[in-house]
């Protein structure tokens, strides 16, 4: 693989920073429906359910969102490192069409791949 260029690394860096933003206002927006259900108000045991799994699929959902907004903490602060596009296992470039798919990804597609099969 090559490594990036000096447009491809800003462009990245403008879209990491794009995908930051966008992840903290989901998770506040998320936040309010993620909060425990309240048992004691008076609804029917079926709606009780419903809302109780719809608070654990919005659980769910915030917990994707924390981990992924953490892998792109950790992109941006690879920027400060000059270690952004580099694969953490085998430090070889990862490639600008996956970074370009996702910015944040800290493995190149060999290592990934290999890391799936275990």
């Amino acid at each position: 693989m090559e490594e990036l260029s000096e447009e491809q690394s800003q462009q990245l860096q403008v879209a990491l920073e794009g995908l930051l933003v966008a992840l903290q206002d989901d998770l506040e927006r998320s936040a309010a429906a993620g909060q425990a259900v309240d048992l004691d108000q008076p609804i029917g045991r079926l709606s009780r359910m419903d809302a109780l799994q719809q608070q654990k699929m919005v659980q769910a959902q915030r917990a994707r969102v924390q981990l992924r907004l953490g892998q792109v903490k950790a992109a941006l602060a690879a920027f400060g490192r000059d270690e952004y596009g580099e694969c953490r296992l085998c430090a070889e470039p990862i490639g600008f069409k996956r970074l370009s798919v996702r910015p944040e990804a800290p493995f190149c597609v060999q290592c990934r791949s290999r890391a799936e099969r275990s």
